[in-house]
């Protein structure tokens, strides 16, 4: 496990998600080569209980599926992962993720939408490719998991944490040696992982809302490190200086790593530069390691 307090980590959010399309192969091999620490998967299972890279339960809003599967919707209009085999997923196009009902662009200045030819894959065929890559570069280079929404799966049917870990452990990551952090909102799901599945992986507690920062106590009974959103660690500003809240000070106590997302170059927000960003969150509010669309962007800051 190359994550310890005093090294900073860079995760590839959905691979190099800034310049092609998130979770797609050609988005992960990008990222590779931009050497961060790790390479992020959203999970989902399809009909036939494979996991599939994709960053959400529906298909409308980064593949054609309303084209190809027109009849397919729910009564909510949406398209679910969970309604189509593998091989139909296969026949699917990814494209630039999207408002279904605009079809506007998410990022208008990132990859074109509708152009170029991209597919979904497998959590299988991802961990061969990175794999591959370790073994053909000589790198070492993690891979970091993420379970989505398994309350939905369970009311589908599906276990999906089960299918996940024992995919994991096939392809040797058991523990937490092994180059692989296991991460999921649902602290109900994330515990079981650990204590009923009896997972030995270096587990994150993602974070949503504002109230579960104030359950880290309860999270480090289980879990290895957490997840934030970046908001959470920003207090305010005073004489132009960034006031921090508690919460990576508290999650350090506990012995939690802290892995804040999304930092993202063309999304500032409160920040003039993407550099003054990065170094109030590293060197100011002292994070662990940093969720990034731009993995060389996060790279060359650290490496500077």
């Amino acid at each position: 496990m190359n994550n310890s307090t005093n090294s900073k980590v860079v995760i590839a959010h959905r691979g190099a998600s800034g310049y092609l399309p998130e979770h797609t192969m050609e988005s992960k091999a990008m990222a590779y080569a931009m050497h961060p620490d790790y390479i992020e998967q959203d999970l989902v299972l399809s009909k036939d209980d494979i996991p599939i890279v994709i960053h959400d339960i529906y298909l409308d809003d980064v593949t054609n599926v309303a084209t190809i599967f027109p009849e397919r919707k729910r009564e909510d209009g949406r398209y679910y992962v969970i309604d189509f085999t593998f091989d139909e997923l296969q026949l699917l196009q990814v494209t630039e993720r999207f408002q279904p009902s605009t079809g506007e662009q998410f990022y208008p200045n990132r990859f074109p939408k509708n152009k170029g030819n991209f597919r979904l894959h497998s959590l299988q065929q991802e961990i061969e490719l990175i794999q591959g890559l370790n073994y053909s570069t000589g790198k070492s280079i993690g891979i970091y998991p993420e379970i989505k929404n398994p309350e939905f799966h369970h009311k589908n049917g599906k276990d999906i944490a089960r299918i996940t870990l024992d995919i994991l452990s096939f392809y040797g990551y058991k523990t937490k040696e092994d180059n692989c952090i296991l991460q999921c909102f649902d602290a109900k799901e994330l515990e079981r992982i650990r204590k009923e599945l009896q997972s030995e992986l270096f587990l994150v507690q993602l974070i949503e809302f504002p109230e579960e920062t104030k359950q880290l106590q309860h999270f480090a009974s289980y879990a290895d490190g957490i997840g934030p959103w970046y908001k959470q660690i920003l207090d305010k500003k005073e004489n132009n200086k960034w006031l921090f809240t508690n919460l990576v000070e508290k999650a350090h106590e506990l012995n939690l790593v802290v892995h804040p997302y999304t930092f993202r170059h063309d999304q500032l927000d409160e920040f003039s530069t993407f550099e003054e960003m990065m170094s109030v969150f590293f060197f100011e509010a002292n994070i662990d390691g940093a969720f990034t669309d731009f993995p060389d962007k996060v790279v060359d800051f650290l490496r500077k």
